[in-house]
């Protein structure tokens, strides 16, 4: 990439302040041209300075220039950033004489390419770099810097680093094969197998938490009709987001809204009463509710507690069990609607799901069940550590962790190391995948699209 590139990289509309990149070899000579003033040459790296900006000989604004040298920019091109006033026209003549100059408008996401390009960031970076502008909460925040920060990336070259070192080893016995001689200690090699399966499978399992902390955890509100769920839905957002009505069989499909407790994103789904129904299309809405429940990692389960016993309450939970796979799930009985029954006969849990006593109406317990979807929350996130986001990283992941398990079988197996050799290589292969050490135009092409231009 030689071309010299511009785009506005603050949002589109008007605003007090727009700001202007411009990257390439050409960055600082282009930029020249447009000043009558005082010269990019001048400038000091890193320091903002004063001065007009000029559409042929007519001021167009008075700006703030910012000098970046390569290597030490964001791109790792010469780049200079412009401060300009928030007016539409303004931005655009901006960029019409700047392309006049000799610039051509940036693609989506073509600085951060850039970035990768010159080897400023890897592709997990560069990833993060689009998650951080798109989250939504403190905890998806996070997550992003962190990655950001190369932490995912730091995870997978030390397990690489760790492969790398007896894959060496293996190789340079393939080339004295005729001596019978190993290099490879085969106990530790194994050791080492087992324990990349159980990293890899971990960074795996990881996936569903920071995927749902990413876009918001899933938190499904179920139960028979009338207990109580809209009105729960609408006391955690505060405001008369569902119908709430004595009518059994009111909400017909799911509501979704919302909230964020403690920097985590939560995305509540209010669904239709589960109960026997010729009705075709509360029929429909009760298999949604089924899918929301296995899309949830957290089921809030509502009872009306002052209509029904423990004994009717275990029944209900069991037919749920029987019907749904809460192997990966979180559940929190909800007794609601304690205003007209403190619902004395309930026990605190039932078969380890804890019961929790509300009244959504009158928002009695509420911060008590805030806190609960909050420390589910936080202890997830705290479980396991670095976490994965990214649909692609799991992808290949899942791949390296496929060929490793090949590998270790035909170790166990004592097949010749050169069958060994070829797994292991594609589980470096599939590691060097997801920090972009391999990779190709069109994986390059579908990941930069989704980025801002400007960015």
């Amino acid at each position: 990439m030689t071309d010299t590139i511009c785009a506005i990289s603050t949002p589109a509309g008007v605003g007090a302040i727009a700001l202007i990149r411009i990257s390439g070899k050409n960055a600082f000579s282009i930029v020249n041209n447009c000043l009558k003033q005082t010269q990019p040459a001048e400038f000091q790296p890193r320091k903002s300075y004063f001065s007009a900006f000029y559409d042929a000989e007519t001021q167009l604004d008075e700006v703030m220039l910012t000098r970046f040298p390569s290597p030490h920019s964001f791109t790792g091109e010469d780049t200079v950033e412009i401060a300009c006033h928030g007016s539409s026209y303004i931005q655009k003549r901006m960029l019409e004489v700047l392309t006049g100059q000799g610039c051509r408008m940036a693609r989506a996401g073509e600085f951060t390419l850039r970035a990768f390009l010159n080897g400023k960031i890897d592709l997990s970076q560069a990833e993060a770099v689009a998650d951080v502008i798109a989250s939504q909460s403190a905890s998806s925040h996070s997550l992003a810097m962190d990655s950001l920060r190369g932490g995912f990336s730091h995870k997978i070259r030390r397990l690489r680093e760790q492969l790398l070192h007896f894959t060496a080893l293996l190789e340079l016995e393939l080339d004295f094969g005729e001596e019978d001689v190993e290099f490879a200690n085969r106990a530790e090699m194994q050791l080492l197998m087992n324990e990349l399966q159980d990293e890899i499978q971990h960074l795996l399992s990881s996936f569903k938490m920071g995927n749902a902390i990413k876009n918001g955890i899933p938190v499904a509100i179920v139960g028979e009709p009338n207990v109580g769920k809209s009105t729960l839905l609408n006391a955690f957002l505060n405001e008369e987001r569902a119908i709430v009505s004595p009518i059994a069989g009111t909400t017909r499909d799911t509501v979704e809204d919302t909230i964020t407790l403690d920097g985590f994103l939560f995305r509540f789904i209010d669904t239709a009463g589960i109960r026997q129904s010729s009705d075709a299309i509360e029929h429909l809405g009760i298999e949604r509710t089924f899918q929301s429940i296995q899309k949830a990692m957290l089921i809030l389960y509502l009872i009306d507690c002052s209509q029904i016993t423990q004994k009717e309450m275990e029944k209900q939970i069991d037919v749920l069990l029987q019907q749904t796979d809460f192997a990966d799930k979180k559940m929190f009985i909800v007794a609601n609607k304690t205003d007209l029954s403190i619902g004395a006969d309930l026990l605190q849990s039932y078969k380890g799901f804890e019961i929790i006593q509300i009244s959504a109406k009158q928002k009695d317990n509420m911060n008590y069940l805030l806190q609960r979807l909050k420390d589910f929350a936080s202890s997830s996130t705290h479980e396991n550590g670095v976490m994965i986001t990214n649909i692609r990283h799991y992808e290949a992941l899942g791949q390296a962790l496929q060929a490793l398990q090949q590998a270790s079988a035909a170790f166990d197996a004592g097949l010749s190391q050169d069958i060994v050799a070829v797994d292991i290589r594609r589980v470096l292969h599939f590691l060097a995948e997801v920090i972009g050490e391999v990779s190709n135009e069109a994986v390059l092409g579908e990941i930069f699209s989704r980025f801002c231009i400007g960015k």
